[in-house]
């Protein structure tokens, strides 16, 4: 959990200000789109981080948690399908949104594991 909470509060001093600058630009859906890259990408490390914490504690990989992760990964695709297929969203701000919090996410590794 240390990872994500590091992840969720540095992401915030990048993401607020990337979609409030957004706004001046042409591409109206472009704050949406980043919003929305980093609130997947949130709710991806967050799910990931529960389900890993199960696994420690089980003796072996249940069938639930495989299925489980599978299923997820088959919803945020299929958001993700939509929302561009609709147009609802530009699809550089999502993949902006997504960038911000996969670096975050090696960069608090990093950091956690050199602390252990």
């Amino acid at each position: 959990m240390e990872i994500l909470k590091g992840v969720f509060k540095k992401s915030l001093f990048i993401i607020l200000p990337a979609v409030v600058i957004s706004f001046f630009y042409e591409a109206p859906k472009l704050p949406l789109g980043i919003f929305l890259g980093w609130l997947f990408g949130i709710f991806n490390l967050k799910t990931l981080t529960r389900n890993v914490e199960g696994l420690v504690g089980a003796k072996s990989v249940t069938v639930k948690l495989v299925i489980l992760g599978m299923f997820r990964l088959l919803a945020l695709f299929a958001v993700i399908f939509f929302l561009i297929y609709y147009k609802v969203v530009n699809v550089f701000g999502l993949l902006f949104g997504f960038t911000v919090v996969f670096i975050l996410i090696l960069i608090e590794g990093a950091r956690v594991s050199k602390g252990e």
